[in-house]
């Protein structure tokens, strides 16, 4: 338990077993759920945690608490690892008032079906007087789910942020974001894989954010940001503009028996010859998804290298694909390169996927390898090479 601000405190808990988060995306230093107490006139509590550390939460609730009864549950986002304890949370207090969007109290009444909560419904402009301290609401629908709504503390500038600013990993006693050495790797697969689709919400919420001025971003997930927020936001900002954040070129490849991968390589070879600084590799049929995703949107720049399959384009290719034009992928350029021992299909394939996605400019020929590289293959890499460096 720490004080993030006067009369504010910290009561999250880390997961260190969990190996999936929404039972999809890796998580090695497994994950934060972010929960806060203010203590004034009134006491709210501000998100629960994940079902699965409900002993540890209570306990720092408790802490947190010192013997007073909370009046509030303050509900930003109904998602389970947020919201898996309201029910054990009522059960010990009956009394208290859960405090959310009309579309959360919609969705609670569908998690916890049955049961009966004491509910005040807020929207954007509501406030929330708790003493010295007052909550004023913003609404954030589809950052990332419809009912969310931040809040802010008007006394000490805290923006309880909800599912923005967020990353994985656990904390590890580690709250505060000047002792993360590196926030955005994480947050960088974080949001484009939980947030990617939803730039326009989010250029939304960064507007209402800026004018509010804050001084600490209280997140659900990852550190507390106090210092330097202006890198978070203008990061924040490229993200959710599809913008690139990184010049070089992201070198994606499927391959079955090597030979692709041979290929691949060898683009990367040429490219880094001809002059682009920041050339990367990936092995989609051994990498992380979620990564080769963050990659995707990270670079304005790719070339996808892949086999055809079954008449079609090889299951780890069409799957990063189809991630893709799930998360919205975007603004980007793209090469290809395909790889067919008697009939060649990956790249009708590749061009049709990318034709369903917006502003994706497909440059130069398709690079078309029969089974292994030959010599005279040569030049049409180097025209590739080209294209995607123009």
């Amino acid at each position: 338990m720490k004080d993030i601000a006067q009369g504010i405190r910290y009561i999250g808990v880390d997961d260190r077993d969990l190996d999936l988060f929404e039972s999809q995306y890796v998580v090695p230093e497994g994950m934060a759920y972010n929960s806060y107490v203010i203590l004034d006139e009134k006491v709210a509590i501000l998100d629960t945690a994940d079902r699965r550390k409900g002993e540890d939460w209570l306990i720092n609730l408790a802490d947190a608490l010192e013997g007073r009864k909370p009046d509030y549950l303050v509900v930003h986002h109904m998602e389970p690892d947020h919201s898996g304890l309201i029910g054990m949370l009522a059960d010990r207090f009956p009394d208290i008032c859960l405090v959310a969007s009309a579309k959360a109290i919609q969705l609670l009444g569908q998690f916890l079906p049955g049961r009966r909560f004491n509910t005040l419904a807020v929207k954007e402009g509501d406030t929330l007087e708790l003493g010295s301290k007052t909550l004023q609401f913003i609404a954030a629908p589809m950052v990332h789910w419809p009912e969310v709504m931040v809040s802010f503390e008007r006394s000490t500038r805290v923006l309880f942020a909800a599912d923005a600013f967020g990353k994985f990993g656990a904390l590890e006693g580690r709250i505060f974001g000047e002792e993360d050495e590196d926030w955005a790797c994480e947050a960088r697969r974080y949001y484009f894989n939980i947030c990617g689709k939803y730039g326009i919400p989010v250029q939304t919420l960064l507007k209402k954010v800026a004018a509010l001025e804050p001084a600490v971003i209280a997140p659900l997930h990852g550190p507390i940001l106090r210092e330097n927020l202006g890198y978070y936001m203008d990061l924040y900002n490229t993200w959710s503009s599809y913008g690139v954040e990184t010049e070089g070129v992201f070198v994606a490849c499927a391959s079955i028996h090597g030979g692709t991968w041979d290929v691949a390589r060898m683009l990367a070879n040429i490219l880094k010859g001809k002059g682009c600084s920041k050339v990367v590799l990936c092995d989609l049929t051994r990498s992380d998804r979620a990564e080769a995703v963050e990659d995707a949107f990270r670079y304005g720049r790719m070339v996808l290298a892949a086999c055809s399959y079954d008449g079609g384009l090889f299951t780890p290719a069409y799957d990063f694909l189809h991630s893709l034009q799930m998360k919205g992928w975007q603004k980007r350029k793209v090469a290809l390169i395909e790889n067919g021992s008697w009939a060649p299909s990956a790249g009708r394939v590749m061009k049709e996927m990318f034709g369903q996605m917006k502003d994706v400019e497909i440059v130069g020929d398709t690079v078309t390898i029969k089974s292994r590289f030959k010599e005279d293959d040569i030049h049409a890499l180097e025209a590739l090479a080209d294209a995607i460096l123009a």
